[in-house]
């Protein structure tokens, strides 16, 4: 079923097309992303579709009583409420059913005496009804949803009781999203909802949203998070929406091929007119063949023409080279630990890091990793422990506030001033590669942008030509273009590098270690962030094991000590009955995950094209998710019965 198409929409500003002929179909259980260059439009079309901005062209249609969440870019929550208490309002509705419950729980018990009568029966059967709603609509469970949805988002019950007004924009931020997805929309619209969360918030965001039941749109720089929900790729150019499915991934792939082809359709077309063109040329003068010549012209008139392809946008293009090479050991940490004021945050730290190494620094936040950046450099002292770089080690550092630049300075002056023995036109070619054309090097460095500051700090970098660079969130300000664009220069780099970010697609893309920060000190995984992931998810499941082992060594021993001989027998039917149960509870664990496989796979051909269209195959379609969601809720009671017997040998 389509919950909202976007049809021939175009948004333009006088003569000027921002964009035009956008079409996008969203349907039942869509993971959709908006993607495109910076400027092209994405957040203007998200404010079309929620009637906040008029469309010039085109209209947006909607499903019958769709109901849409909406968050836009760096939006907060404005209430006088309490955080709890204003999530709580998502639930108004049964909180006003769960005290009625009450009242007819207390009617019921004043009417005992008249259980033969019809109105005490009509009270019985209404109490059954809002009970059955209410346990239906996780009345029994909401507020545990609330806290989980809080907990996610790092609000402890501790911060329940805080105002939201006092809270910071990031914080704001953050109750938004939570209480846009407790409210559980037909389709969530979300305009990069990755702002202000840090890795292990995101990764609990990227879980929760992959289980959501409502349909997704989502505009995002941040790749990762788009390859984990994306299921299809809209990307939006000035004169279309172009459909890719698939992850964020797949459409840079498929994207690539798509204007490969192009290029060769457009190739092959261009060869075609030429030689229609000198046949032409050659021989329409000349009696013999003039009838020919007019039967190629007429051809030639015939084509439709093909544009040529554009391909990228033309984007910062740039290299680090190292002036000479570094000793094979670039740094040495040994036994360090960081902090403020004799206070260690995390530590001992040990790093040996090697020449052509790329290594990505992880770890939560405030565990102080743009403080051990600081600390390798001498800014600040480590606590103790020490770092020594190695022979020939030369030292280039990028500071995430953008504080190595002077604010005063025009573009141009803040190289220029760096390397005086240039040649103006070299400093401006360089500029240039870096997007900085024209008057752009006559701006003053305090009015740049963000992603300006950026590039100028990259700049500044690559004509220093270290042997060795640190970084710190070198993506933070820069489009997907530019994060592409260091990313391969990071790769042909033929010094080492190492950095601290947070952006997990970047980190998988160059790094070749990772190094995770923690109070216990520091651990290696040389591999990239899925590897760091993945042995990160064995460790702990190795833990749990030892854990449980542990807890069942304890209890046998424990067992051994006081069983007797007398109750020896009981234990022994005791635990036949408890594998039983376990055997039981397993098996209906496997039906549940058997019938959600089943449900899903209904869903899914729902909601494709050749289904959707067709009344009777819908109809057939949804008499067996009914069919379906009943066994669930069969196999569901059976599981809670069998599950509470279980707990009691616990």
């Amino acid at each position: 079923m389509i919950l909202l198409q976007v049809q021939h929409v175009a948004r333009l500003f006088g003569a000027d097309v921002l964009f035009k002929n956008i079409d996008l179909d969203i349907q039942e259980n869509s993971r959709i992303a908006l993607v495109g260059r910076n400027g092209v439009g994405k957040s203007t079309l998200l404010k079309i579709i929620m009637d906040q901005q008029p469309a010039d062209q085109g209209q947006i249609t909607r499903a019958k009583n769709l109901t849409i969440g909406y968050l836009a870019q760096d939006t907060g929550l404005v209430s006088a409420n309490t955080i709890y208490e204003e999530m709580l309002t998502v639930f108004e509705p049964l909180r006003k059913m769960e005290e009625k419950i009450h009242q007819l729980e207390n009617k019921i018990a004043s009417d005992s005496q008249k259980v033969n009568s019809k109105e005490y029966q009509r009270l019985l059967a209404q109490y059954d009804q809002m009970q059955h709603d209410f346990k239906e609509n996780n009345g029994y469970g909401y507020q545990a949803e609330i806290r989980s949805v809080l907990h996610g988002f790092k609000f402890d019950e501790k911060d329940y009781q805080q105002k939201i007004n006092s809270l910071s924009g990031g914080q704001k931020t953050r109750l938004a999203l939570a209480k846009l997805l407790l409210e559980k929309r037909d389709l969530l619209i979300l305009d990069e909802p990755t702002n202000h969360l840090d890795i292990e918030t995101l990764n609990w965001l990227e879980n929760y949203l992959q289980g959501y039941t409502g349909a997704l749109l989502l505009v995002s720089h941040d790749r990762y998070f788009l390859d984990k929900i994306a299921q299809d790729v809209y990307e939006l150019t000035p004169t279309a929406a172009i459909h890719y499915s698939g992850n964020y991934s797949a459409y840079i792939k498929k994207k690539q091929l798509r204007l490969q082809l192009q290029q060769k359709a457009y190739e092959k077309q261009q060869e075609k007119i030429d030689k229609l063109e000198d046949f032409v040329k050659k021989n329409i003068v000349r009696a013999s063949t003039t009838k020919r010549a007019q039967s190629r012209r007429k051809q030639l008139e015939k084509i439709e023409r093909l544009d040529k392809p554009q391909g990228q946008q033309q984007g910062p293009h740039f290299a680090f080279t190292a002036e000479h090479p570094s000793g094979n050991i670039v740094l040495n940490v040994n036994e360090a630990y960081i902090g403020y004021q004799n206070h260690a945050i995390a530590g001992p730290i040990n790093i040996e890091l090697r020449r052509n190494q790329i290594m990505a620094i992880v770890g939560p936040n405030g565990i102080g990793k743009s403080t051990f950046l600081k600390s390798i450099l001498g800014k600040i002292p480590f606590i103790s422990g020490s770092s020594q770089f190695g022979a020939q080690v030369d030292v280039g550092y990028y500071d995430q506030e953008l504080h190595n630049l002077t604010p005063n300075k025009s573009v141009l002056n803040e190289v220029w001033d760096d390397h005086p023995t240039m040649p103006e036109k070299d400093i401006r070619s360089i500029l240039g590669s870096f997007l900085f054309r024209g008057s752009d090097v006559a701006k003053i460095v305090s009015q740049l942008s963000g992603g300006e500051k950026a590039r100028l700090l990259l700049t500044k970098l690559a004509l220093n030509h270290h042997n060795f660079i640190l970084f710190d969130e070198p993506t933070n300000h820069l489009d997907i273009e530019s994060k592409e664009v260091l990313e391969q220069a990071l790769l042909k780099f033929d010094g080492t590098v190492l950095f601290v970010s947070h952006d997990r697609y970047f980190i998988n893309k160059v790094a070749s270690q990772v190094i995770e920060l923690s109070e216990q000190g520091s651990q290696l995984f040389l591999g990239d962030y899925d590897y760091y992931l993945t042995k990160k998810a064995e460790q702990h499941l190795l833990a749990e094991e030892i854990k449980a082992d542990e807890s069942q060594n304890l209890a046998k021993k424990s067992s051994q000590t006081s069983t007797s001989a007398t109750n020896y027998q009981q234990n022994k039917k005791l635990q036949r009955e408890k594998r039983k149960l376990e055997r039981d509870v397993a098996k209906l664990e496997k039906q549940l995950e058997d019938l959600d496989v089943i449900a899903n796979s209904i869903q899914q051909a729902m909601s494709a094209p050749e289904n959707y269209t067709d009344p009777t195959k819908i109809k057939q379609l949804q008499e067996q998710l009914t069919e379906n969601q009943q066994q669930q809720q069969q196999t569901e009671t059976e599981w809670e019965t069998t599950a509470a017997k279980l707990e009691k040998f616990e």
